[in-house]
């Protein structure tokens, strides 16, 4: 099979090949092509990818091509982890939020909007070319923001799109290893949207083990989420949410975080990542080594404003592995092989959550087949989740209209309808201050 990597100079494309190098399987990948705009980047992802499957025999073949349609032609699995205006972009997009006294975080609040503004765009001209020149395809969504990014793409690839995200595998893995439950024997009770959901149950053997952990302060307390939410908090909430909700709940100390930090996070990693591409120039240094060293450091220092905030401390090792490429391998062998498996995936609602719409894209539990990713029924989710995911789900199909039509108004509009923009006029100064610098913005009139 062959998979195309969209973003294939991307940091974190060698997760997705060690992932690859794993599988021995019958109709596993023997074909990468990696396409990027930028030929330096390859060329440094490259290097760490020929490193990484020096030892490993019959390796998957990689590929690297500037021209998309040449990555395009014949793929079996398009994986898509784009950033449009690069972590030059992210960092704008924080710091001119947080000038406005608002989070600037890159898929939520007035960071994600103005992420999305300019992604998808590119993202629907991607889709395009999948459904001209590889129509039998599946794409893999991992581009930020997620949820949103895969309902433009669905629009016109319908279900043959199929968004991933690692917050939720990580968030279900840390409850059934505290619960002593195996990970792969539970199913987890989760819905809402991408980075805005909340897990309910957590079922082993048809037995909901979660009203346990709820009920154990001292177990509700050794995990991340507890650390970073409270266990009064949880406890009142009565779910375990996503740990993108932290913005949300504890938004007024979060924005005081970020606004006295030295270097927003796009700024540390920017800055981190062109040290090492900087490095790749080097023909002597060893890519695989200079990578696993930035990447430890990248995944030690991820939400840390917000850790400091709640006073949650460091991260715990078991979760600084990632796990966004175990799900895009085990949905490609779900669908490639008809390993049949359950996976939480963001897809079309097709009712499963009776609040949306059927095309509405939600993050829920999904059974995957070879026919593709069917999103489970779930129970309706109480007011104050309904209330968050109805509003948010809303700037979503503003984003949407505003990209489609060029408004600058209805991109006034998203910003103004976002929770966590409180203002009209703050709306109005972050569509200028973002057309400003983001030169991909000025198709909003």
């Amino acid at each position: 099979m062959k998979l195309t990597i969209l973003g294939g100079g991307g940091f974190r494309v060698p997760l997705v090949y060690g992932a690859l190098l794993s599988d021995r399987g019958e109709g596993r990948v023997t074909e990468v092509v990696l396409h990027d705009l930028d030929d330096s980047r390859l060329y440094a992802v490259a290097r760490v990818l020929a490193e990484q499957a020096a030892t490993v025999p019959d390796a998957p073949k990689v590929t690297a091509t500037t021209d998309l349609d040449e990555a395009l032609r014949g793929a079996d699995f398009v994986f898509s982890a784009i950033r449009v205006g690069g972590l030059e972009g992210r960092a704008n997009d924080e710091r001119v939020a947080l000038a406005e006294g608002v989070l600037g975080q890159e898929t939520v609040g007035a960071g994600g909007i103005a992420y999305g503004l300019r992604t998808v765009p590119v993202a629907v001209d991607i889709a395009q070319r999948v459904a001209r020149l590889a129509p039998d395809a599946w794409v893999i969504n991992f581009t930020n923001p997620a949820g949103l990014v895969t309902e433009a793409m669905s629009r016109h690839l319908g279900d043959r799109v199929i968004g991933i995200c690692d917050s939720p595998v990580g968030l279900g893995r840390r409850i059934a290893k505290v619960l002593g439950a195996n990970p792969r024997e539970a199913f987890i009770d989760y819905v809402g949207l991408n980075h805005l959901g909340w897990v309910r149950g957590l079922r082993v053997a048809g037995r909901d083990e979660l009203p346990r952990l709820l009920a154990d302060p001292d177990l509700l307390g050794s995990f991340e989420e507890g650390k970073l939410f409270g266990t009064d908090w949880l406890q009142s909430l009565g779910a375990i949410p996503n740990e993108y909700l932290h913005y949300y709940y504890f938004n007024r100390e979060t924005v005081r975080a970020y606004s006295e930090v030295e270097r927003t996070r796009g700024a540390f990693l920017r800055d981190q990542q062109d040290r090492f591409y900087d490095e790749m120039k080097r023909p002597d240094a060893s890519a695989l080594t200079a990578w696993d060293r930035t990447r430890a450091e990248r995944e030690a220092t991820y939400m840390s404003e917000n850790r400091e905030t709640a006073g949650a401390g460091e991260r715990d090792a078991d979760d600084l592995s990632g796990g966004y490429e175990k799900v895009a391998l085990a949905l490609m062998r779900a669908i490639a092989r008809d390993e049949r498996t359950t996976l939480i995936l963001n897809v079309r609602n097709q009712g499963a959550l009776s609040v949306l719409d059927a095309d509405a894209v939600i993050e829920v539990p999904c059974l995957v087949d070879a026919n593709g990713a069917h999103p489970v029924a779930v129970d309706p989710l109480p007011d104050h989740a309904t209330g968050l995911v109805c509003a948010v789900k809303g700037v979503e199909r503003e984003v949407l209209a505003a990209a489609e039509n060029g408004s600058r108004a209805t991109a006034v509009k998203a910003f103004a309808l976002h929770p966590l923009v409180d203002s009209v006029n703050v709306a109005r100064r972050l569509v200028e201050g973002y057309t400003e610098v983001h030169p991909g913005l000025a198709y909003l009139k």
